[in-house]
């Protein structure tokens, strides 16, 4: 069987060199006689694996010494309760920068534990842009300001960090960590679950900043507690072992392939090649502004609604899985993280070139 073009939001596809060196491993890892899914996490052969992918992270991402790294379960939505229970004290306030459908989720989370300001969010929930800094109403003594990155359901990305000042930044990168270089400094907490460009789905990555780890709740379980969780080196329970095994076979991957540079290079050239023929093709059109659109998940729609379902039906038996977007807003989404290839890109052009062909 030969692999397809998968263009899924998530879980993702994972690069094939990753996937052999996983298949080779499973039974038997460097001769251990036992695959990583059985392995006690206390085990020194475990632990070499999680040192190692903690290691290759911060290298890729050029991690202050001032921050911990922290291998989690409960994906991004379980940081959007994890953040307040961490950073907002009772009878606290943070601000949300809203920009999409995850932001929205965060900030209806963050409202059980405090108060969740709305500092930005488009007229009429119109996600396809992000408001201008000037018009941000952020308040200087909120506990932190949450933004999302990359929205992966309306394709509207932050190219760059805003600058809210002294208050800690705290990102949701689920959909473009490790797609890019990122100034860990500017922010206190960035978290992603790690199905999109880091791994299989069912491990949370989170980086924090030291002086922000120790002010939970007194009512917070002490699973979701950074402070405990980082002096039990992530292991205060049995964490997602397998899924931190193939996430540090990718940072490796990312490490070969250039590290973030040439990601970022690559990433864009991908995404620059796909939105230049959408507005090239009057058949198809994308609905965000230009300067906001992500890299990571390109959305598309047709001025006729009805042939999507045959447009998403042929490039899946063409090979191209994965393309119907997400129910909330219909169209198409094309998701190419870093394990796209820029021949599956292309191949994605050719085929909504021969629908037009056909059906224009």
């Amino acid at each position: 069987m030969s692999r397809v073009f998968n263009f899924s939001a998530g879980p993702a596809t994972l690069p094939e060199a990753v996937l052999e060196q996983v298949r080779d491993d499973l039974l038997d890892w460097r001769g251990n006689g036992m695959s990583v899914m059985e392995m006690s996490h206390r085990d020194k052969a475990f632990m070499s694996i999680a040192e190692e992918a903690e290691a290759d992270l911060r290298k890729l991402l050029n991690v202050p010494d001032n921050y911990k790294v922290l291998f989690l379960q409960g994906g991004a939505t379980g940081q959007f309760a994890f953040v307040p229970l961490n950073l907002m004290p009772e009878g606290g306030s943070a601000d949300y920068v809203v920009t999409g459908s995850w932001g929205k989720k965060a900030i209806k989370e963050a409202a059980k534990y405090g108060t969740a300001n709305t500092a930005a969010r488009p007229a009429d929930d119109v996600f396809n842009h992000i408001p201008a800094r000037s018009e941000w109403k952020l308040d200087p003594k909120a506990s932190y300001v949450h933004y999302t990155p990359n929205e992966t359901i309306e394709g509207v990305e932050f190219h760059q960090a805003p600058n809210v000042g002294e208050v800690p930044l705290v990102g949701d990168f689920s959909s473009t960590i490790l797609s890019r270089p990122v100034n860990v400094a500017q922010h206190g907490v960035i978290y992603a679950g790690a199905q999109k460009n880091a791994g299989p789905a069912g491990l949370t990555m989170v980086i924090v900043r030291d002086d922000l780890i120790g002010n939970a709740r007194a009512s917070t379980p002490s699973i979701f507690d950074y402070k405990a969780v980082a002096e039990a080196d992530s292991m205060l329970n049995t964490p997602p072992c397998f899924a931190w095994y193939v996430s540090g076979l990718v940072f490796k991957w990312l490490l070969d392939q250039g590290g973030l540079d040439a990601m970022a290079e690559r990433n864009h050239r991908k995404a620059q090649m796909l939105y230049d023929y959408i507005d090239s093709e009057p058949f198809y059109a994308n609905p965000v502004a230009p300067a906001d659109r992500s890299w990571m998940n390109v959305t598309f729609t047709m001025a006729n609604a009805e042939l999507d379902k045959p447009f998403i039906e042929g490039a899946t038996k063409a090979g191209m899985p994965g393309l119907k977007g997400h129910r909330s807003v219909g169209g198409m989404r094309a998701s190419i993280y870093n394990a796209m290839p820029e021949v599956g890109v292309q191949s994605l052009i050719d085929y909504m070139k021969e629908f037009v062909r056909q059906h224009g």
